[in-house]
């Protein structure tokens, strides 16, 4: 029997390397000049040996790092997708761009005064995590996702780097605030107009309008998924894109379920994403 105990600890250090893993990472930015974390997903069995392709899966307004691994339980997702052959061994990052504090701290992933995001997300984290992970490393292998805020991040950074990623999956995707789908408040010193701003300026619907024949062309090299709600606030958005995609000729799928502005639609929106990102990869 202790030699049989004995086996069995021995054996624990292997069993639990050989488990999928949360790592929460993080570092001093210096284009944000403050601390930040960010979530990392690593498939069981992963192997520091090994390279493996990378989804980055951003969070929407109000939320962090640690949503879609707290909330959006995307950990289960992954095990099962991966378990079942729809999903093969990825790394998926997960970084911070908020607060839920709106008013307080700069949210959005786009450069704004004293907030150069979009810098620090493709100057600082992705090649330092790339590094680290042994992931990624090219556009075949790289794919981004991401929800409301982090939605409409997901689609304009593909739009404005098609030659870093395979694939953009956008769920109930902040494209535009043309209409103020997204309202700040005129709390003296709230941060949230300047987020509001940001998304107008960065418009998806608006680089697809003055997209020219070369810009088209490289939009076509990126796969496009948007995926909305019957009932989310947000789903004209996601539908004008389409068809302005569609009438400059570039591919994409628009996915329009029951269901609105909610963590129970980007669950279940995971099992489509995650799967569509790893058809991708490669392409």
């Amino acid at each position: 029997m202790k030699k049989i105990l004995l086996a069995l600890w021995l054996m624990l250090p292997l069993a639990a390397s050989a488990q999928s893993r949360i790592e929460t990472d993080g570092y001093y930015s210096e284009q944000l000049r403050c601390e930040q974390k960010f979530n990392v997903y690593l498939p069981a069995g992963y192997k520091a040996t090994e390279s493996y392709p990378v989804i980055y899966l951003l969070h929407g307004l109000y939320g962090d790092y640690s949503n879609w691994v707290k909330t959006g339980r995307m950990k289960d997702v992954a095990d099962a997708l991966i378990s079942n052959g729809e999903l093969q061994p990825v790394v998926i990052v997960m970084p911070n761009a908020g607060d839920s504090d709106v008013h307080g701290y700069q949210n959005g992933y786009f450069n704004v005064q004293d907030w150069p995001y979009e810098d620090y997300f493709f100057q600082e984290l992705l090649p330092a995590v790339e590094r680290k992970y042994h992931c990624g490393g090219s556009k075949g292998q790289r794919a981004i996702a991401g929800l409301s805020m982090g939605g409409g991040g997901a689609i304009v950074y593909a739009q404005r780097h098609p030659d870093l990623f395979s694939s953009a999956y956008g769920m109930s995707a902040w494209l535009d605030n043309k209409h103020r789908e997204v309202r700040g408040t005129d709390k003296p010193g709230s941060k949230l107009p300047i987020t509001d701003r940001s998304v107008r300026e960065h418009s998806a619907l608006d680089f697809v309008d003055n997209a020219d024949a070369a810009t088209i062309g490289r939009l076509k090299t990126v796969a496009w998924f948007l995926d909305c709600g019957d009932d989310d606030f947000l789903l004209r958005l996601s539908v004008d894109l389409h068809f302005k995609m569609n009438d400059k000729g570039i591919p994409n799928q628009l996915r329009v379920r029951d269901g609105g502005h909610t963590w129970e639609y980007w669950h279940t929106a995971l099992y489509t994403a995650l799967p569509f990102a790893s058809r991708n990869f490669g392409k």
